[in-house]
């Protein structure tokens, strides 16, 4: 009975060994980057935007280069496929598989040739001036947020000084006189393109920062109050490393958002100061002047006018969705 008692008693008592061990899961921290490109990922409505995005950037980019090897031919007049009254043969505008979206009326230069050449230009003017504002606009809120006092007055003055001038109506009433003016700092740039480019650039960003320099400086009056700033303060960093080493890196977030929303906004600017003949005129095409010359033949040959506009429209929607898309990423709380 007592051998029996204790084996009993041996089967309740603890194993010395303890329990076995059980197999433990590692879970993988993710950076706030990571998180927002992961949320960024289930957009799908983000993700086709990025993607014709992607694909209007691939084709301004390529686009010299096929226009170089003769791939593509915006230029060269076929008056063969054109009738008498100077609209194109056949259906459609002269669609056909030499011309897939027809040839121009008056000239016969193919459309699609133009324009995907002309995304080259009106994409190259959209992120100069984008960038123009967004460098000014940055660092003058920068400077505005974390100086206060009588600096953030002045600069908040300009900015409302800007703010009243009308651009469009400025942009027309200087054309003459500031595109002489960049002609004069271009010399030997016998084309007139490059100075109208210039030009369209120049005025689209000297006015487009105000509204920039107010989204930053806004941001910065929260980042001035993190410890790091002050600890830059402390050891005595000069300004130039608290703007741009302290506080810059720390804006990447709202300035990707204003850039993605910036752009569409200058496109779009792009191609309503063509209408009014102001920018890069033809024969070099940008989405802004094919479409200006498709107005005429809006009702005669819809689908030269069509296919402007609707490459215009895909542009400015997609990088609209693009820019709502990384804000939703980059700060969930804002889709509520």
């Amino acid at each position: 009975m007592t051998v029996q008692a204790s084996n009993l008693e041996s089967e309740h008592l603890p194993d010395p060994a303890g329990p076995p061990e059980r197999e433990t899961k590692k879970i993988a921290g993710k950076s706030p980057t990571k998180l927002a490109m992961d949320r960024f990922r289930r957009d799908k409505l983000s993700m086709v935007s990025f993607t014709v995005v992607a694909v209007y950037i691939v084709i301004g980019v390529s686009a010299p280069f096929l226009v170089k090897f003769g791939v593509l031919d915006p230029f060269t007049f076929h008056q063969d496929l054109l009738n008498p009254d100077t609209l194109p043969k056949g259906q459609l505008g002269g669609v056909s598989w030499d011309h897939p979206l027809g040839v121009e009326p008056g000239t016969g230069r193919d459309v699609l040739s133009r324009l995907i050449y002309g995304v080259t230009f009106s994409l190259t003017i959209a992120l100069s001036a984008t960038v123009v504002a967004i460098a000014i606009g940055t660092v003058l809120g920068i400077i505005s947020g974390f100086s206060g006092g009588w600096v953030d007055a002045i600069i908040g003055r300009a900015v409302d000084l800007t703010l009243s001038f009308p651009q469009t109506l400025m942009l027309l009433a200087l054309s003459g006189m500031g595109v002489a003016l960049v002609a004069d700092f271009l010399p030997g740039s016998e084309a007139d393109d490059l100075p109208n480019g210039f030009y369209v650039v120049l005025v689209l960003g000297l006015f487009g920062w105000p509204g920039i320099a107010r989204i930053m400086r806004g941001q910065v009056l929260t980042v001035r109050q993190r410890e790091f700033v002050d600890a830059a303060v402390l050891i005595g960093a000069s300004r130039r490393r608290i703007y741009f080493k302290e506080i810059l890196p720390n804006l990447w977030a709202p300035l990707l958002v204003t850039f993605t929303l910036t752009m569409p906004a200058y496109i779009s600017a792009e191609a309503a100061l063509s209408y009014l003949s102001v920018g890069i005129h033809p024969p070099t095409p940008t989405l802004g002047n094919i479409l200006r010359g498709s107005i005429n033949y809006s009702i005669g040959d819809f689908m030269f006018f069509f296919a402007p506009a609707f490459a215009i429209m895909v542009i400015v929607v997609s990088f609209n969705l693009l820019g709502d898309g990384i804000r939703d990423a980059l700060d969930p709380k804002s889709a509520q």
